[in-house]
């Protein structure tokens, strides 16, 4: 209702026991007041845009109320519970003018367990800057409160605290509130994009302010803010909420998710830094994955794109899907975001994107350009260095997973123990608005201050659209226990609930998949019994498969609850079944087997096609800017595109919703002349560290590490560098007739190569060189350190493919420098 009087004018809306009130008063201004049945919770907090230097809503007058029941459907992809959903919202739109007749909406919804609020400018004439807005919220009812410090990537340490010892400063969302009355609130927002910056809060003088990361931001007619968003209730009300994601827009129309695919995923990164540049050590985590029935492989930093495709084969047979990392500069504009579509025609699955580190406004556009671009061709999107889940989850499933936590690479970056009293605030505030890519269960973790049963609970504790593993699989093969909850532990939720506990003290959470439960336990403190009520789960007589501290395993038959024997920052996990039911259905990944595709290194003829013969019943994926048509039976041709080469992926489909696949290289034939080996497409390669370098010297265990290639002291402009043992194949096609290169032991052997955590360097070396084609060695050279670079020639003639193969006693980083095919002359 409004009010006659001007000087106290009302608009309440109410959805089961939550209720807002907005007040329009002479002295106070445009404020919110939110309640719980008949308790205040948020009271009288200031509302109304700051626009080109007017604070709208300080003097305000309400020119009409529009009313309307919001009732709208989506599915969710990954997350609390996959799915379908409905959000059920009371919404009011207060038009309000200011004294000099410039009108402003505030848009106010109710859900059942919560408020949220925006600001628009229906009636803007061009555009006009944002400076702020006057929402800010008062502690004075607040007794506790679990934040953050302030930072762009939401890395810092989340702490409890008293409110009236909350320091001065800068605070992340989401923050979560107890009220002297015992109510909860999470401060946090939804429905962000490219026409907004992100906010956080400032505590100052007992107020919390919302302050935006841009001073000030353009703006035009329509919406000028993302959703301020207050989720009320209990624990579990908090705890079990979608209102983030409720709030925010659906995709676009038409748009296709069902290609997402949820699940658990090997990353060999944290337990070995250079991991991500061995194909071999890939292939290890791929065999251990398949093993334990997961869905995922994320390679880390170092991967090379000339191996990418092989290993994505090899995944493909077990049923895995191939994500890649990269940085974000590296996917920023048009022309870098063509890379997107041509990772996807190798049939890489997904990427993880690193390092934004910003909520400006530009980086929330650079947001909209990679997902859209993302959902295009198809890839699944996970963020690290990024800012919290603002309900993108419904816009674009395919975002499957943030960091904007301080997770499990501490461990790595800063040997630092991760504080178990910030594992056990994160359920009840940070995961609480979407997927949080911690990395867990890493239980070789130095310094660790988490039981072993902690580590494993937070597989459960935590929600990921796929959850990364941060250790070695061997680590989990090696215990069968956690082997055999891992091998379990569902890939996507159906329903989650808050069991029991306190952001101070543990955290009980459920999951269910299908007829199964899972229950992680986590908790910090001295060591004690906790118990996990089951009455929630609505199975009746359940029992239940528990692995606690120790991993030590009990079983229970026919139980309400069990108690949890937790050790000093201990915890449990639990899989609860019906009584009577099996809780154990994984199974091993099957190895299937890959399509047909010939010839594997195809040619190109003079009109830029390649003809393949490919199994009857597949099809190609070609590079962006190729095509492909069929010409009768099982022969395809490929039409190339503008680059010089490329990779054509051939699928069909397999278990679990995976295409198997393998590849077939379309390059140009040798033309007459000298073609130096760095400028070359490689076939394969393997190094002993990193990937082999095009112009400089191997470096470390990146790629792009080395420097220029110096042998005794000589400088060299062009070659490969390699580390031993290694090889590198290459294409010759019958047409090359003569190999030449100058040959050493670059001196970074003995003076020193970067390595994770400081330098590394040999006394002295040797290393013996071998030129090999088709399988027939036809040159050779033994090497020491310090020895200028010698000449080594090979006969080509007839030869189909060349191998460069490096070997070594020890370490050593070789350099073929001015290596060069010959076509045409001897």
């Amino acid at each position: 209702m409004i009010d006659g009087d001007n000087t106290s004018q009302v608009c309440s809306e109410r959805v089961g026991s939550i209720s807002a009130i907005v007040h329009v008063e002479v002295e106070g201004g445009v404020s919110l007041t939110a309640m719980i049945d008949d308790r205040a919770v948020l009271e009288r907090v200031p509302l109304g845009p700051i626009v080109s230097g007017v604070a709208y809503g300080a003097v305000s007058s309400v020119v009409g109320v529009a009313r309307r029941a919001i009732r709208e459907s989506f599915t969710a992809a990954s997350g609390k519970a996959i799915g379908p959903h409905e959000a059920d919202h009371a919404e009011a739109v207060l038009t309000l003018a200011e004294a000099d007749g410039t009108r402003w909406e505030l848009v106010l919804r109710v859900a059942a367990n919560g408020v949220a609020l925006r600001y628009r400018l229906p009636l803007l004439d061009g555009v006009a800057a944002m400076e702020g807005e006057r929402t800010s919220l008062d502690l004075a009812n607040v007794e506790r409160l679990w934040a953050l410090e302030y930072q762009t990537w939401y890395e810092t340490p989340r702490f409890g605290t008293d409110a009236a010892a909350l320091a001065p400063g800068h605070y992340g969302l989401p923050m979560l509130m107890r009220t002297e009355a015992g109510d909860h609130v999470l401060v946090t927002e939804s429905g962000i994009d490219g026409r907004f910056t992100g906010s956080h809060l400032e505590a100052q003088g007992g107020r919390l302010q919302f302050v935006s990361a841009d001073a000030s931001v353009e703006v035009t007619r329509g919406e000028v803010s993302p959703w301020r968003v207050f989720v009320l209730g209990s624990l579990a009300d908090i705890v079990e909420s979608q209102l983030v994601d409720e709030l925010a827009p659906d995709p676009a129309p038409g748009t296709d998710f069902s290609w997402v695919r949820p699940g658990r995923a090997a990353w060999s990164w944290w337990s070995d830094f250079y991991s991500g540049a061995q194909l071999e050590h890939q292939m290890r985590f791929v065999d251990d994955a398949a093993q334990l029935g997961w869905e995922h492989l994320l390679i880390d930093c170092g991967w090379d794109a000339t191996w990418v495709p092989e290993i994505v084969s090899y995944a493909s047979r077990r049923g895995i899907q191939v994500h890649l990392w990269t940085v974000w500069r590296d996917l920023n504009g048009p022309e870098n975001l063509r890379r997107l579509a041509l990772w996807r025609s190798w049939g890489v699955a997904g990427i993880k994107v690193d390092f934004m580190e910003s909520e400006s406004r530009d980086r929330y556009r650079w947001y909209d350009a990679l997902l859209a671009e993302a959902a295009r061709v198809g890839l699944m999107v996970n963020v690290h260095g990024s800012v919290i889940p603002r309900g993108w989850a419904r816009t674009w499933p395919h975002l499957i997973g943030y960091e904007a936590a301080r997770g499990a690479e501490y461990y790595v970056f800063y040997d630092e123990a991760m504080a178990p009293e910030h594992n056990v605030i994160l359920p009840f505030t940070r995961n609480v608005v979407g997927a949080m890519d911690y990395t867990p269960v890493a239980l070789s973790a130095p310094n660790r201050l988490t039981s072993d049963a902690h580590e494993l609970a937070l597989a459960v504790a935590y929600e990921c659209g796929i959850t990364h593993f941060a250790d070695d699989t061997a680590q989990y093969t090696s215990r069968p226990l956690v082997a055999r909850f891992l091998a379990e532990l569902a890939p996507s939720w159906d329903e989650t609930l808050l069991l029991a506990g306190d952001p101070d003290s543990h955290a009980v959470i459920a999951r269910r998949s299908g007829e199964r439960w899972f229950i992680g336990v986590i908790a910090t403190g001295e060591a004690r019994s906790i118990r996990v009520p089951l009455e929630r789960l609505g199975l009746g007589p359940a029992d239940a498969w528990v692995v606690g501290d120790g991993l030590t395993e009990s079983t229970h038959a026919s139980i309400d609850s069990f108690e949890v024997d937790a050790a000093a920052n201990g915890g449990a996990v639990a899989i609860v079944t019906h009584a009577g039911r099996t809780p154990f259905r994984a199974a091993p990944r099957p190895v299937l087997e890959s399509p047909v595709g010939e010839p594997a290194v195809a040619e190109l003829a003079p009109d830029r096609t390649a003809t393949l013969t490919v199994s009857p019943d597949s099809t190609l994926r070609v590079p962006p800017g190729w095509r492909a048509e069929r010409a009768g039976g099982d022969r395809w041709i490929v039409h190339a595109g503008s680059q010089s080469a490329g990779v054509v992926t051939v699928e069909r489909p397999g278990e679990d919703g995976v295409a198997v696949v393998s590849h077939a290289r379309v390059l140009p034939p040798l033309a007459p002349g000298d073609h130096a080996v760095s400028g070359l497409p490689f076939l394969a390669f393997r190094n002993e560290s990193g990937p082999v370098e095009r112009g400089t010297s191997n470096g470390g265990g990146n790629p792009g590490d080395g420097t220029i290639m110096t042998i005794a002291g000589e400088t060299y402009a062009d070659g490969v560098g390699m580390s031993a043992p290694g090889w590198l194949r290459l294409h010759l096609g019958g047409r090359a007739t003569a190999f030449s290169a100058l040959v050493g032991i670059d001196d970074e052997t003995t003076t020193g190569w970067e390595v994770f955590g400081g330098t590394r360097s040999v006394e002295s070396a040797t290393a013996r060189v071998a030129v090999v084609v088709d399988g027939v060695e036809r040159a050779h050279l033994d090497l020491v350190s310090g020895g200028a670079a010698a000449s080594i020639t090979a006969d080509l003639i007839g030869g189909t493919t060349l191998e460069l193969r490096v070997s070594s006693p020890g370490e050593a980083h070789v350099d073929w420098a001015h290596a060069l095919i010959t076509v045409g002359h001897r």
